[in-house]
Order: C-alpha cells, then sequence, then structure tokens
C-alpha cells in the first residue's frame, strides 16, 4: 500500500467540516495529553514511538480499515516510519507533513461578516493553538488585530484581496503567543498600536490605545472604538468595529474568561476583570457579535470554523458572565487555574523587545495548547 501526506490545511478542513479521521499519535503519552489535534468526529490512539521501533505487529488489530488513517509525531521523521511500517503490513495510511510543528503554525483565513460600507472582516483562526487574529478590510486598506508571529500569512492574505495594511492593533501584551504586529508594521509602513498600561517595559516605538480611539480605513469611515477593557492584563483594549463587532481579546471568550495571573497580578486584578465583564460590558449592546483572541475547546467552533457569538447570547450562557457571588468570582479566577502557558514570561519578554529568541526558539516556547482562559 502507499503512504500518502497530508497537509495541515486538509486536516483543518476535516475539522471545520467535522469528518471523521483517526490518529495515531506516536509522541511521548505526556505529550499527547497535554496537546492533540482536536475534532469533534477525531479518534486517538497514542503509541510512543520507541515501543513501535520493533514493528506495528500489536496495534494492527487497532487501526480501522474503514476510515482515514493520520500518524502524527512532533517533527515528521516517526510518522513517515511508523506509516511505512503500516503501509508494509497493507494498510493505507498518511502522515501529518511536518508534524505538530507545522500544526501549531497553520493559519486558516475566515470570513466572519460584512461591513456596512461593503468592508469585511476576515478571522485568521490559528487551529492548533487556539489563537484568532482578525483583519478588517475597508476599500483596499486594512487593519490588522492580534497578529501571530507567521507574519507572512498575514501579508499574502492582505495581497490576495487587494488591501493595504495601514494600521495593526495587538490588544494586551500576549503571554501565551509571540506576536507578529510589530513586524508586520515594520514591513508594511503600517502604525503599531498597543496599549500604554501594557508597554511600560517594551523597547520599541509604539501608538498609545487609549479609550475612545478612532482609526478610519478606507475611503469611507470606519470606527473601530477601543474600549479599555483591564483584566486580563492591566491595559487589555477591546474593539467595537463598525458598531457590529466586538473584538474582546483575552478578557472574554465563547465558554469562558479571561485569566488574570498571567503578569502575576491575579488578586490585583481580579476587580477589574470582575468590572469589564460585568459592568463596561453589559453597557454594550447584546447584537454585538463577539471575536474573541483565542477559543479553549473544539466545540466553540461554529459549522463555518469561526469563532463567534452574539454578546447577549454569552451573557445568557457563559458561565463566567453569571456569577452574582464577588467572593466566587474572585475564587474562580483565582484558584484551581489551568496550567499557565509554556514559556509564558519569556514570551512576554519578546514581546516587549527585551529578547530575541531565533525562529527555533520561538516555536518551542509557544508548544502546547492555548492556556488564556478559565470556564
Amino acid at each position: 500500500m502507499t503512504v500518502n501526506v497530508m497537509t495541515s490545511k486538509e486536516v483543518t478542513k476535516k475539522v471545520f467540516n467535522k469528518e471523521e479521521l483517526f490518529i495515531l499519535d506516536v509522541r511521548n503519552e505526556s505529550d499527547f495529553l497535554d496537546w492533540k489535534i482536536e475534532g469533534e468526529n477525531f479518534e486517538y490512539l497514542n503509541v510512543p514511538y520507541f515501543e513501535l521501533l520493533d514493528g506495528v505487529e500489536e496495534i494492527i488489530e487497532k487501526i480501522p480499515t474503514d476510515k482515514e488513517v493520520l500518524v502524527v509525531c512532533a517533527k515528521e521523521g516517526s510518522s513517515v516510519m511508523v506509516a511505512e511500517m503500516l503501509s508494509d503490513e497493507g494498510l493505507s495510511v498518511s502522515y501529518l507533513q511536518g508534524g505538530m510543528k507545522a500544526w501549531s503554525e497553520h493559519l486558516e483565513p475566515v470570513k466572519v461578516g460584512d461591513l456596512n460600507d461593503g468592508g469585511e472582516i476576515y478571522q485568521i483562526v490559528r487551529i492548533g493553538k487556539g489563537c484568532l487574529s482578525y483583519m478588517v478590510v475597508s476599500n483596499g486598506e486594512a487593519v490588522v488585530v492580534d497578529a501571530t508571529r507567521m507574519t507572512n500569512i498575514f501579508l499574502d492574505f492582505a495581497q490576495s484581496i487587494g488591501a493595504k495594511i495601514t494600521h495593526v492593533f495587538d490588544t494586551h501584551l500576549h503571554a501565551d503567543h509571540i506576536s507578529g504586529g510589530r513586524t508586520i508594521a515594520e514591513k508594511t509602513g503600517a502604525t503599531y498600536w498597543l496599549p500604554s498600561k501594557d508597554a511600560t517595559e517594551v523597547t520599541f516605538d509604539y501608538q498609545s490605545l487609549e479609550d475612545g480611539n478612532d482609526v478610519i480605513i478606507g475611503n469611507t469611515t470606519i470606527n473601530i472604538a477601543a474600549l479599555y477593557s483591564p483584566g486580563h492584563t492591566i491595559g487589555s483594549t477591546s474593539f467595537v468595529v463598525d458598531k457590529k463587532f466586538l473584538l474582546s481579546g483575552d478578557i472574554l471568550f465563547i465558554d469562558s474568561i479571561g485569566r488574570p495571573d498571567l503578569a502575576g497580578k491575579a488578586e490585583d486584578w481580579v476587580g477589574d476583570l470582575r468590572e469589564t465583564l460585568y459592568k463596561r460590558y453589559r453597557e454594550l449592546s447584546d447584537e454585538l457579535i463577539v471575536l474573541p483572541a483565542h477559543f479553549m475547546i473544539i466545540d466553540e467552533l461554529n459549522d463555518d470554523g469561526s469563532v463567534s457569538e452574539k454578546l447577549g447570547s454569552l451573557f445568557a450562557k457563559n458561565h463566567g458572565l453569571n456569577i452574582e457571588d464577588e467572593n466566587e468570582f474572585r475564587k474562580l479566577v483565582t484558584e484551581n487555574l489551568p496550567p499557565q502557558p509554556n514559556a509564558y514570561k519569556e514570551i512576554r519578554e519578546t514581546n516587549m523587545g527585551k529578547i530575541s529568541p531565533d525562529i527555533d526558539q520561538q516555536r518551542e516556547m509557544e508548544i502546547g495548547p492555548n492556556r488564556c482562559a478559565v470556564r
């Protein structure tokens, strides 16, 4: 039988379309349990590669013959060898091109809506990491929000839709992934915006985001109103785009809320987080479509692969928005938190411009799932 290659883009389409896929993950058990490719109709078998060095006979009966089979490892090499061994036993299988390293870096643009003047807003889904970036486009100009370090995707996508990037925003100083915002601004000549309260230690020039800022792109006005919304970080800023979309950063997610502890100040910031969610956001229209900077679980994806929900719906069903007792809320966001993101201190320092790790170091720093949420 032949061994096929499956790309991260092809796997992403299977996730979006809720297709069936059987994944043989040959990484160590601890790595698999910490982070894996998730799909609503995916099945898994985790057998570390070193257990298969003498052959795959013991797992043959566990591999289905009526489903697509994908072999996955960290960087590709081990999965190719296991796939070839399974092929020699008569099975038709594929391996993931580039392994989990490639899965972590894959970005998939999805259109999430139209603007009143004929523009569009796109969500760029980092499916393997749970990061969500945005591109707001109007009359040939574009704003990028919360870009990842894979900047060529944003540059190429903007070019493909005939847009020039003129502004770049980060909703806050990220701690779980390295921002590509400053790099995109440097390559395009765009203005780079960052909340000043998060930027007290940065080593580069930026334009300060303040409550009430409006940025205009295109020939007609698109108001991107900055809403100061501290809690995840002291400078966290949300954006209301076209009075229709709420880009909530890491403050509010679809099935969870932001954690306040990634700068070591959970007790100090929990009050800010509650005020943002329970007062500032309550004053906004229930009809606003919430577009967060992350998703936590695969169930948060819509049928088209996007992640969004009306604010009113979240106030009705998101547990984090419905805790009346302040002490109970404080306990939720300061105790029993999930593990902090890998190398989050180093990631923060990179985003401040204090350190400049090479590409391999950046990849290693980002390995693992999104851990910015509390639910």
